[in-house]
């Protein structure tokens, strides 16, 4: 807040000055105060979720005869313009808070609490109004399910997508063209540029598969169990409204928890959902490291494709030009993947009826949301649509390539043709002219046998 001046708020453990402009009040001044630790306010989303679930519990406790409707439509109006992103510089409050969120909790209900009275000319209570029916306990599991699952329908989801089509898209472009497989980063069996990316385009779309089925368990919320999982003070079907309510404002299918001892004691959907993130990244990596390799060069690496040339390399070698998008790519997924292990510890804390760790755990699983989202959109449109390939180098590495000789193993046997690759790799010399050499096959059959295109469709050549 810009303000020097203060007024005097209260809450149950007394007085305490708040900047005069601020929308929140003495708990989340309490917590400001508290916890100095690493000036990282709770993200966006999460943010955005509080207003979405403060909007619903509103709307359940109208529907439920709980709360009167001039304050209910209050409250859901302050809500929204929470969740829309109005008011985010009144949420101050550090990640590393106290683990069951209760600070980012009243903050929510303070600053929606405030904004309603001023809009209803009339109080609106933080914690009898805006927090009716609700434990930080409940809320707080909620907005973690809340937030996990609408950044992964929205952005992440549609990224996955997209970098699918692009790698679909550049396989119709290059896919006919026949290059060396490589298996232990040494020349194997030929293959077509179709099946490498589509062994890249499998491991996406795999991803989207995993994501798609964990989030029929993150959407199951917590909301109704409020401080233990008994639901005491709360409606017998506030939950189940909540769960209805925020569906119809989402699109999203969000239920009411089966078990609420369990929403509010563990965090296995986030656990599972981080692991599936985990998954991404790595195929990410493999990617780009496949693109980092293939790149290579241009004169003394592999130099199968050309990655479109984005900023300089090099601040001493002038022409020099990096694969800076698969190396970004790469740092993404470490992240990710770090990010992993403390939303595993995150939820391993639960102890007996809460789980205490839930502001980390949700600040991980999102970064890692956008992290991804990010770095597949510019995977695909920075790298993966517009490289270009180096047919002519491709072709002539295919034509020396002695392991070519595989094929020959059903008519000539291993022994032989172990000694047909040795020698044509000795000499520097053509397959062929080597195994016309040490066999009885004419050129017509060896012509046959070892074009590098029928290879790659497998079986025994005839």
């Amino acid at each position: 807040m810009t303000s020097k001046k203060f007024r005097t708020e209260h809450d149950s453990m007394g007085e305490l000055q708040v900047p005069a402009d601020a929308y929140w009040g003495a708990t989340t001044q309490r917590a400001v105060e508290n916890f100095p630790i690493s000036g990282l306010p709770m993200p966006r989303q999460f943010i955005s979720a509080l207003g979405l679930v403060k909007w619903a519990c509103a709307g359940a406790n109208a529907e439920l005869g709980l709360l009167k409707n001039d304050v209910a439509m209050a409250v859901q109006k302050a809500s929204l313009e929470v969740a829309t992103g109005n008011h985010d510089a009144h949420f101050p409050i550090d990640v590393f808070q106290t683990g069951s969120g209760t600070s980012s909790n009243m903050n929510a209900n303070e600053v929606i609490g405030h904004i309603a009275s001023e809009d209803l000319g009339a109080e609106v209570h933080p914690n009898d109004h805006v927090n009716m029916s609700q434990s930080s306990n409940d809320a707080i599991p909620t907005c973690v399910h809340v937030s996990a699952a609408i950044a992964i329908h929205e952005h992440l989801l549609p990224a996955i997508r997209h970098l699918s089509a692009t790698l679909e898209k550049k396989a119709d472009e290059v896919g006919h063209i026949v290059k060396t497989g490589r298996t232990h980063l040494m020349d194997a069996m030929p293959v077509t540029l179709a099946q490498e990316l589509g062994g890249w385009r499998s491991q996406i779309d795999h991803a989207e598969e995993r994501l798609n089925d964990t989030l029929k368990r993150l959407s199951a919320l917590a909301m109704g169990g409020t401080a233990v999982g008994t639901g005491i003070n709360a409606h017998p079907r506030f939950g189940e409204k909540v769960a209805v309510l925020l569906a119809e404002q989402t699109g999203i299918p969000f239920t009411s928890a089966g078990d609420k001892f369990e929403g509010l004691s563990s965090q296995d959907a986030a656990v599972e959902t981080s692991g599936q993130l985990r998954v991404l990244a790595v195929s990410l990596t493999k990617i780009a490291n496949d693109l980092r390799w293939m790149n290579s060069g241009p004169l003394a690496g592999i130099g199968e494709i050309a990655l479109p040339a984005l900023q300089p390399g090099s601040s001493i070698m002038p022409g020099k030009v990096n694969p800076v998008i698969p190396e970004a790519v790469a740092m993404v997924a470490a992240q990710v993947i770090g990010n992993d292990v403390t939303v595993t510890m995150g939820g391993q804390s639960g102890n007996f009826q809460l789980n205490v760790m839930l502001p980390v755990v949700s600040y991980n699983l999102l970064q890692s949301i956008e992290l991804l989202a990010n770095g597949c959109t510019v995977l695909a449109d920075k790298a993966i649509a517009g490289f270009t390939v180096n047919e002519d180098s491709i072709k002539a590495a295919v034509g020396r390539n002695p392991i070519l000789v595989t094929a020959l193993n059903p008519v000539i046997g291993y022994e032989l043709g172990a000694k047909i690759a040795k020698q044509a790799y000795a000499e520097g010399r053509p397959l062929k002219d080597v195994a016309r050499e040490l066999t009885d096959l004419t050129d017509e059959e060896l012509d046959r046998l070892l074009d590098p295109a029928a290879l790659t469709e497998g079986g025994i050549q005839n």
